[in-house]
């Protein structure tokens, strides 16, 4: 199987890490690319920013797909441009939020996300709408911490277990972490809270999106049709084509 990453930033200065975390979750076997796109913004932490990355987002799906991926992760937990890739290609195509969330509605009944920024609290609620699982997300806890400023793995362990003690004061008994770019920290942060609050499960959405794509690429699962039905064919000027 062929997975191709997608990083939705303009710079690759984070491709190396995620390539090694996505291949500790997927094993030998897989042979996996990644890549960022070629114009976009430097995050995305905005409806704003989201709509920039679209079509780059797009392009970069439709080109693993003619590289031969068998399946696509758009690593953002925003899940940007999904549903328009999916329209696009004839794999499966993930985000980072519905996997990590179904993953924690396996695990427990409420669920809290724990994000980086105030701005990206409205994009999350209407996922959750939009979802349908608005009713058993406890809270959103952010750690006032820029995408871009994750890299120090103390101090976001730090702020994680924070807010993560908040979430559960709040009726939490499952986490997930809000941004897939809190790279390899989910494991320290559940066994934290386990030693000091409670045994919780504490979703790493890297994780769970790919082995969502694992699952459904055994199952020979592809993006319905009578969903994500092919645009209709007319001209258009865009950074894809028509």
């Amino acid at each position: 199987m062929r997975i191709h990453i997608v990083v939705p930033i303009t710079s690759d200065s984070f491709n190396d890490q995620i390539a090694e975390e996505a291949r500790g979750f997927l094993g030998d076997g897989i042979d996996l690319a990644v890549s960022c796109l070629p114009y976009g913004p430097a995050s995305i932490e905005s409806f704003y920013d989201e709509v920039l990355a679209g079509p780059a987002i797009v392009s970069e799906v439709v080109r693993a797909e003619a590289d031969g991926a068998d399946g696509v992760f758009i690593t953002c937990f925003g899940d940007p441009a999904v549903p328009a890739a999916r329209e696009l290609v004839d794999i499966p195509v993930v985000g980072g939020f519905e996997p990590a969330v179904s993953t924690a509605l396996n695990v427990g009944e409420r669920f809290s996300v724990v994000t980086v920024l105030e701005n990206v609290v409205p994009m999350i609620s209407a996922l959750a709408t939009r979802m349908g699982v608005a009713g058993r997300m406890a809270c959103i806890e952010v750690i006032d911490t820029p995408v871009l400023e994750l890299h120090d793995g103390d101090v976001l362990l730090k702020n994680l277990f924070e807010a993560s003690c908040v979430a559960l004061d709040a009726g939490a008994d499952a986490l997930v972490l809000g941004c897939t770019g809190m790279l390899g920290v989910a494991a320290a942060l559940q066994a934290r809270l386990e030693s000091e609050r409670a045994r919780v499960p504490v979703v790493d959405p890297t994780g769970a999106s790919l082995g969502m794509l694992l699952s459904m690429h055994s199952m020979g699962l592809r993006p319905s049709r009578r969903t994500y039905m092919p645009p209709p064919d007319k001209e258009r000027t865009s950074a894809i084509g028509d």
